[in-house]
């Protein structure tokens, strides 16, 4: 079993003249150099970008729906660079409501585990085909007021690794702690990202 090295690629402006910031994570196999160019397709002007890359290129080692024991210590670490991640972009004056989060696959159920597991006022958060983690999902894990953070899910249905149900779930969850949640599920889509996909995240998430 795997922790993460601290490893953060960056786009965009600089921390310290930034408007807003905008932590992206990759799938399971991807890069955070690859994820990052997908940035370019967003409305954001003044923005740092910031990608963790995962060790083995794996944010954790089995489904996100395996039993989480099974995935520890990777998912703990995972979380915990996210939260150090976020601490350093508050730690240069960006508040939180000011920082977005975007991720595909494994990281679209990364980025919805930490923000339930941290729920604030966020600027917004992009999860393309994910959902929240684990083999049943432990509520009292997820504490917080989103206070009305605007969150887009996207997913395909079928999809090979994210059955629509935990999705459906996931989003009752985060509406139960106040995130204003749209849900947008495309009929046989692989599992990729769609045009159509970005430019949701743009009109809803990065106006």
């Amino acid at each position: 079993m795997y922790t993460h090295q601290k490893q953060i690629i960056t786009a965009g402006t600089l921390l310290a003249q930034a408007k807003g910031a905008l932590v992206m994570l990759h799938g399971r196999g991807g890069t955070a150099r690859n994820i990052i160019s997908l940035a370019s397709d967003f409305n954001l002007t003044d923005f740092a970008i910031l990608a963790p890359q995962a060790t083995n290129q794996s944010w954790y080692p089995y489904s996100f729906m395996a039993p989480v024991e099974e995935n520890q210590p990777a998912l703990d670490s995972a979380l915990e660079m996210i939260g150090q991640t976020v601490e350093d972009i508050i730690a240069t004056g960006i508040p939180a409501d000011k920082i977005y989060f975007a991720g595909f696959s494994q990281g679209a159920c990364l980025t919805l585990e930490y923000i339930a597991r941290n729920a604030q006022r966020f600027g917004g958060a992009v999860a393309f085909t994910g959902g929240l983690v684990g083999e049943g999902l432990v509520t009292s894990n997820y504490k917080g007021d989103f206070a009305a953070t605007p969150i887009l899910i996207t997913t395909g249905d079928p999809d090979p690794h994210v059955p629509l149900s935990r999705v459906e779930e996931s989003v009752s969850v985060l509406k139960n702690l106040g995130a204003e949640v749209t849900l947008k599920v495309f009929k046989g889509r692989p599992h990729t990202i769609l045009r159509e996909e970005i430019e949701l995240a743009n009109q809803l998430i990065f106006q």
